[in-house]
């Protein structure tokens, strides 16, 4: 594959790697820096570029795909319809949030009702910089994500975008996103200063929760380190199953807690940077 200047694309990184989803068993999905969608129908024993969104027409035009802190954009949210494995959206940044109904041959884009404040034109279609998007478990047709410039939810499957984050203050800016399974008016965030300060607001670690649609904000915080810290979460590095949520740091600590009110605890903190939480059910 190439880019649109002709020189040779090379694979930087895998951000993202999601099942095809409960009837697809040999199938895979991958998103990579620069940008690349990749699937696998055989477990993973090859995978070949989606080349409907490599060409998709946003791409051609200059300035609508581009990196965020990277040279190249990159894919970093894979969601699977669990109602129907071939419709699933992708998240990129910078492009913003792509939605294929028929297993990658087409791409819509969904991204009506975000903005880009870092754009000369803040309601651009493409050129948005979602940093994770969720779909509902229970209740697909809800997404949630966390933007560069917000937090946002939608209940159309993605046609709109409703900005629920807190001007001004937190939660606003950050990459770490958890969405209950049973009930899609509730999410969690956990906050970052800001793009210019990458670091836990005021030096605290606090972990924000909405129970309707973000219409108010509550921290749930107890447990947590009282004692200034320079941790933030990234994007991958926040999961939430059943009563189980859990965290890790880039500092290398990991916190959880085994009930919804309980008071968080440190699991583990000798860790290297945490970049990925998964909750597996055995």
């Amino acid at each position: 594959a190439t880019f649109n200047d002709g020189k040779r694309a090379k694979l930087k990184q895998i951000w993202c790697m999601s099942h095809g989803g409960s009837d697809q068993p040999d199938v895979l999905w991958l998103g990579t820096e620069p940008g690349g969608l990749f699937k696998s129908i055989d477990g993973g024993e090859s995978c070949l570029l989606v080349k409907s969104l490599w060409t998709h027409p946003s791409r051609q035009k200059e300035g609508q795909w581009f990196g965020a802190g990277s040279d190249q954009p990159f894919i970093h949210s894979i969601e699977i319809d669990p109602r129907d494995s071939n419709h699933l959206y992708i998240a990129v940044s910078c492009a913003g949030v792509f939605e294929t109904r028929d297993g990658g041959h087409s791409w819509a884009v969904r991204n009506r009702g975000l903005v880009a404040t870092y754009l000369p034109n803040p309601n651009v279609e493409v050129g948005h910089d979602p940093h994770r998007v969720l779909i509902s478990s229970s209740t697909p047709d809800v997404l949630w994500q966390q933007n560069h410039c917000g937090i946002f939810y939608s209940k159309d499957q993605g046609a709109s975008w409703q900005d629920v984050s807190v001007r001004g203050g937190v939660p606003y800016y950050g990459f770490a996103l958890a969405v209950d399974e049973d009930d899609p008016a509730k999410a969690w965030v956990i906050p970052v200063e800001s793009d210019e300060q990458r670091i836990a607001p005021s030096l605290q670690l606090q972990i924000f929760k909405t129970e309707n649609w973000g219409e108010d904000w509550a921290e749930n915080n107890e447990g947590l380190p009282e004692e200034p810290t320079f941790d933030i979460v990234l994007r991958h590095s926040f999961a939430k199953l059943k009563g189980l949520l859990i965290f890790g740091t880039t500092n290398g600590n990991l916190y959880y807690r085994d009930q919804t009110n309980a008071p968080w605890k440190l699991l583990n903190n000798s860790l290297t940077k945490v970049n990925s939480v998964q909750v597996i059910v055995v």
